[in-house]
């Protein structure tokens, strides 16, 4: 068994494997053939019983791809503008984020650091090998800096706040980057704000559309907390964000007396998670192939709605090709491109005119309203299916 690179107490135990996955899921493909024949490696999950942590133990770093190809963003979408907006605020105004200085480790295309910074008049720095000057490049007397590069040991930059969103979960030994992070700081006093997605639900609702390659790490308040305990920080609280999707952490370089976020019985429950998670995979694979056959004997053209990593993982999780006609996308900046390891072509919302499909299937409900909406503007009344209908069903045990 492996040692667990988050608390380093434990070993990995496998509960969970997945060969020959598309080893990234946001990269920008421009033929089918490039798409079908993109690296692949293996997931091979492993749970930690003394901190709860969760990872690929199969992980490689050198076979994923960072840079200026890799399109990630949401911010397409109303339904994250919407959130993403009010997130800064609340970050603003519970960390008293006024005339200091901010870093974000991972800021993509740093929409997140640009509200920081102009919400609360202050001065930022961010770090992204995917960041890319022509989406924003600074004006002048704009308090923001990019770095279009990764956040290592040697960058040596410190905040009065420092930020990371949706990165954590790429990095596989995560007390040597979160150490890192707090050697940085020095004797310099802040407030950390963490935010990756949610390991409960993604254990406890089998949803595998959230297991894929660049994801090594995942987490639960129980790990996230034994983390940053580990590392030199002292977490103040934990939270949910976004349905519940997104877990949240925040943590100050001085003792503030908040005490233990979680306990033994936090743990005990991710073990009985993980304990359930290979059945209750077997029960969503065979609830999809065969919502997917009924469709297709209704003949019903299926196109499923979100291209990113979530729809990356449904599609070769389920090994699905013809029975899938396409992968829409709001980002104009994905369209026209093909979804890595299955060749699928990404869709703009209207060229569903065209194709006119019988079936819709969403690869994240939270946007159902938001997805339903565009259709209805199109004309089109396709069936609406959302990658939950498995656990709402009974298709999986709750």
């Amino acid at each position: 068994r492996p040692p667990c690179p988050n608390g380093r107490a434990g070993e990995m135990e496998i509960f969970h494997s997945a060969h020959g996955v598309p080893t990234n899921s946001c990269i920008l493909l421009e033929t089918r053939d490039e798409a079908v024949a993109y690296p692949k490696g293996d997931i091979t999950l492993g749970f930690c019983d003394a901190c709860g942590f969760v990872g690929n133990t199969s992980f490689e770093p050198a076979l994923t791809e960072y840079s200026g190809r890799y399109e990630e963003t949401q911010g397409f979408s109303p339904t994250f503008q919407k959130f993403h907006r009010d997130l800064a605020d609340r970050v603003i105004e519970r960390f008293g984020l006024q005339d200091r200085e901010v870093l974000e480790i991972g800021c993509g295309k740093g929409e997140f650091l640009l509200l920081l910074c102009e919400n609360g008049r202050n001065r930022g720095v961010g770090y992204d090998p995917g960041y890319r000057a022509d989406r924003h490049a600074p004006a002048p007397g704009e308090n923001v800096r990019f770095e279009a590069d990764f956040y290592t040991a040697d960058t040596d930059e410190a905040a009065d706040f420092v930020c990371c969103k949706m990165t954590l979960e790429h990095i596989p030994d995560t007390l040597e980057f979160i150490t890192n992070v707090r050697k940085a700081q020095k004797d310099r006093p802040a407030e950390i704000f963490f935010m990756i997605p949610e390991a409960e639900r993604i254990l406890k609702e089998c949803a595998f559309e959230d297991v894929y390659y660049e994801h090594c790490s995942y987490f639960s308040p129980y790990s996230l907390d034994v983390l940053f305990r580990g590392a030199g920080f002292f977490p103040t609280a934990v939270g949910k964000e976004y349905g519940d999707q997104y877990l949240t952490i925040a943590a100050d370089t001085t003792d503030k007396g908040a005490g233990a976020l979680t306990g033994p019985e936090d743990l005990q429950r991710l073990r009985a998670m993980v304990a359930g998670f290979p059945a209750m995979f077997q029960r969503q694979l065979d609830f999809w192939r065969g919502r997917l056959g009924e469709l297709n004997a209704a003949g019903k053209t299926a196109v499923i709605w979100g291209s990113g990593s979530k729809g990356v993982s449904f599609l070769t999780t389920l090994g699905l090709t013809d029975e899938i006609a396409g992968a829409v996308d709001i980002n104009p900046h994905r369209q026209g491109y093909f979804m890595p390891g299955t060749g699928h072509r990404i869709l703009g919302p209207d060229d569903l005119v065209e194709v006119d499909p019988g079936a819709v299937i969403i690869m994240n409900p939270i946007y159902r309203e938001e997805i339903a909406e565009d259709l209805r503007k199109r004309g089109l009344e396709p069936e609406i299916l959302a990658i939950d209908d498995g656990i709402k069903s009974g298709g999986v045990a709750s």
